[in-house]
């Protein structure tokens, strides 16, 4: 195989890797994304049990994000977003008549994976969602 030839599939190999990386960052960053509701399995090891909750984004940006967490009423608190290595993280705060909780979750492919850390209660609930609306 002569230089020229080696060289363009050279060329032709590195450019695809960079258009297949800028649609993964692309994808992993589209914050909008997230906009909507989400039904959280709170015990995903245990494909037996009915134990869900719910969040809804109502509004994110490259700051912060607001709706609700847990069950309808429960404010999200303290919102924040981070977009670092090429995936969006979220932390919050929530919190009802049984306590404050510290929530943070990934988006990955189409999901949320996620911890719960209920202060009050003593508890750290790991759990994963999935977009319904």
């Amino acid at each position: 195989m002569n230089q020229s030839k080696i060289l363009v599939q050279l060329f032709l190999l590195i450019t695809t890797f960079y258009f297949s990386s800028c649609n993964a960052q692309t994808e992993n960053k589209n914050l909008q994304a997230l906009v909507g509701e989400w039904q959280l399995d709170m015990s995903p090891q245990d494909k037996t049990d009915n134990n869900f909750a719910m969040m809804r984004i109502d509004k994110i940006d490259d700051k912060s994000v607001q709706g609700t967490f847990y069950r309808e009423g429960v404010k999200i608190k303290e919102g924040r977003v981070n977009t670092q290595l090429d995936r969006i993280y979220v932390a919050l705060m929530s919190g009802d008549n049984s306590g404050s909780y510290n929530t943070s979750f990934y988006y990955q492919e189409g999901k949320l994976y996620g911890s719960t850390h209920a202060v009050d209660r003593g508890f750290l609930a790991v759990w994963i969602a999935e977009k319904t609306k």
